[in-house]
C-alpha cells in the first residue's frame, strides 16, 4: 500500500494499526520519487484544506463573539436610557477627558473618527442649546490630502457651515508617502466656550473618583 502511494494515514485508517507503529516500520520502505511527490502534494492539498476550515471555525467563533458583544451592549444602553440628557453629559464629559483640550481657554475636541466629533457637536447643541455656526473648525492634513475636498468631507460629516473652516495645516513632513483612502486627517472642532470645558472636566473627574473610591449611592 505504501508503494503504490497510500499514506499513513490511510493505511492507519483501512488496517487499524497505530501510527506511531507504522511509521516505524514504513520508514524502511523504499517509496518512488513520483510517490513522494505525490505524497507531498495530497499532505500539501490536506494542509491548505485543515487551514482553510480552521479560518472558517475562527470566523465563526468571532463573529459569535461579537454578537455576543453587541447584545450586551444593547442590553446596557436600555438600562441606561439614551436618551436622558444627565446620560449625554456624562458620556460627553467622560469623551472630553480622555479626548479633549484642556490646555486652552476653549472647549475644543479634536480626532479622526467623524463619529466620535459629529456626538461631541450634536451633545454640545443639544445639552446647550449652540448652533451649528458656533463652531469653527480645523483641519490637520497630510502633504497628499487636498484641502478643499476635506473641507467639504468634514463640513457634510459634522452639519458645521463650510465657511466656519479656517485654513488647514498641512505636515509637509509627509510629503512623497501615500496616505490611506479612508483616513481624512484630523479635524479639530472648537465651541469657544470655556465654561463649557469646565463643566465636563469637573463632571468627569468627580465621576471617576466617585467610582474609584467605591462610594456608595
Amino acid at each position: 500500500m505504501r508503494k503504490h502511494g497510500a499514506s499513513i494515514r490511510e493505511i492507519e485508517s483501512k488496517l487499524g494499526i497505530p501510527r506511531s507503529t507504522l511509521s516505524l516500520w514504513l520508514s524502511r520502505i523504499p517509496i518512488s520519487e513520483h510517490v513522494k511527490k505525490s505524497l507531498k502534494k495530497r499532505a500539501d492539498q490536506a494542509l491548505f484544506k485543515a487551514r482553510v476550515e480552521a479560518v472558517k471555525w475562527h470566523n465563526a467563533q468571532k463573529a459569535a463573539r461579537l454578537e455576543q458583544a453587541q447584545d450586551g451592549a444593547r442590553q446596557s444602553l436600555a438600562k441606561i436610557g439614551v436618551a436622558r440628557p444627565e446620560i449625554v453629559e456624562l458620556a460627553l464629559a467622560m469623551l472630553y477627558l480622555g479626548e479633549g483640550s484642556k490646555k486652552n481657554s476653549q472647549t475644543i475636541m479634536g480626532n479622526s473618527n467623524p463619529l466620535i466629533l459629529k456626538f461631541f457637536v450634536t451633545a454640545i447643541q443639544r445639552l446647550y442649546n449652540l448652533p451649528p455656526a458656533a463652531f469653527t473648525c480645523h483641519l490637520h492634513l497630510r502633504a497628499d490630502q487636498d484641502p478643499e475636498r476635506m473641507k467639504r468631507y468634514w463640513s457634510r460629516a459634522l452639519g458645521i457651515p463650510r465657511n466656519n473652516f479656517r485654513k488647514a495645516l498641512v505636515d509637509t513632513r509627509t510629503k512623497g508617502s501615500p496616505t490611506y483612502p479612508d483616513y481624512k486627517g484630523v479635524c479639530a472642532v472648537d465651541c469657544s466656550r470655556v465654561a463649557i470645558q469646565r463643566k465636563l472636566i469637573y463632571i468627569a473627574n468627580a465621576f471617576c473618583e466617585h467610582v474609584a473610591e467605591n462610594k456608595g449611592g
